[in-house]
């Protein structure tokens, strides 16, 4: 298990990548289920902060094992054996995620999740026997990962504030890890391309979920006559939005995001909130389609704003991660400043349509800056080097 090269030609995700991708489908999915019954029955704080420590064991699992797989991926049978463990330990996160948010009981949670993290313990400890300069780093990882999962096994003991408390700490702990072994052992090598591929694709899965939020309006809409044009217009404003978000995401360069440790851990590290905004604007999919039906605790208000605060975070932590550092001012104003505006758009009559047409005009804005270096700079990079797939 030696250290990939960073510069190898044409890497893109492997297929164990990919199936390991679709176990985090089920998890995602039940997650923002949950998180919709929360908000529609105005558990507001309960919900989000359910759904924020959720979210942070399906993200920080993915992510480490994309991480380490940029690195150190061999596929072979006993590195399929150990993503397998993950994948099971995964199933097992998402069997745990209804007593979280309805008991605040986190017990199968931890349990599953210190499953995916003993597992790559595993994998840190076999790439240490032949990671070369990276040989520190591997065995720091491996003994952070270690130490802080029997602290989590610890938590389970602990309850009241104190358990509150140390959940805290802990998240605390495993954020710190990567940094330690990075800064002190030497950072290992990852692939630019092949990681914000993977990140791409994640993406794309969390997107897919409002997607289906989109389908659930139509047939909700063919069952309930009394709100049928507002549910086809919320199916509709919904497709919209999502391929706005899409466009907007995959229009800056990822792989560029990624040229030194300090920026590919902002990179990594807030595409947590990009991910569980993702993830929550399926949640407020449902909830508007709850208002419209008579289904829900919430006011109006309160619901657009399930909309629109994850639409804002989305375009935020992207324009932070993917494209103020290389984008012009025009650029970097318009686009702060449509988060902005969606974030306020409850406040005004047809919010949601109005932030589809917020962000239909940010991507005809993006379209056009892309035409502008192509029309009059014959040494303007080919229109393939926009995707940060390739």
């Amino acid at each position: 298990m030696q250290p990939r090269d960073p510069n190898e030609p044409g890497r893109g995700a492997s297929p164990l990548e990919l199936f390991f991708d679709l176990v985090f489908v089920v998890a995602v999915s039940i997650a923002g289920l949950e998180l919709h019954h929360a908000l529609t029955d105005a558990h507001i704080v309960e919900g989000l902060i359910a759904y924020g420590v959720v979210f942070f064991g399906i993200w920080w699992a993915w992510m480490n094992f994309t991480w380490f797989a940029t690195s150190f991926a061999t596929d072979d049978w006993l590195y399929r054996l150990l993503t397998f463990v993950q994948m099971a330990g995964v199933l097992l996160l998402a069997a745990g995620i209804g007593p979280a948010f309805a008991e605040h009981d986190y017990a199968v949670l931890i349990l599953s999740y210190v499953v995916m993290r003993v597992a790559m313990v595993g994998q840190w400890l076999r790439a240490s026997r032949s990671a070369g300069p990276s040989r520190r780093a591997t065995q720091l990882y491996a003994a952070g990962i270690a130490i802080v999962q029997v602290l989590w096994l610890l938590q389970l003991t602990l309850s009241g504030p104190l358990a509150s408390a140390a959940l805290i700490v802990l998240i605390g702990a495993e954020l710190a890890i990567p940094i330690i072994a990075e800064r002190r052992g030497g950072t290992t090598p990852w692939h630019p391309h092949h990681i914000t591929e993977r990140y791409g694709l994640f993406t794309l899965i969390l997107l897919g979920e409002s997607l289906l939020a989109s389908t659930n309006a139509i047939i909700e809409a063919l069952h309930n006559n009394t709100a049928l044009g507002s549910l086809i217009s919320i199916a509709v404003l919904t497709l919209a939005v999502t391929a706005a978000l899409w466009w907007i995401y995959f229009w800056p360069p990822h792989h560029e995001a990624i040229n030194s440790f300090g920026t590919s851990l902002r990179y990594g590290y807030v595409h947590y909130f990009v991910f569980a905004a993702a993830g929550a604007l399926s949640s407020g999919i449902e909830v508007q389609i709850d208002v419209l039906t008579g289904q829900s605790k919430l006011s109006e208000l309160a619901a657009n704003f399930t909309v629109t605060v994850p639409i804002a975070i989305f375009v935020l932590g992207i324009w932070w991660i993917a494209i103020a550092d290389n984008a012009d001012p025009i650029v970097n104003t318009v686009i702060p400043l449509s988060a902005i505006l969606i974030l306020f758009d409850p406040f005004i009559p047809l919010p949601f349509t109005l932030t589809a047409a917020v962000l239909v005009v940010v991507v005809i804005f993006l379209v056009l800056r892309d035409a502008v270096p192509r029309a009059n700079n014959s040494t303007a990079a080919p229109p393939e080097t926009r995707s940060s797939s390739k």
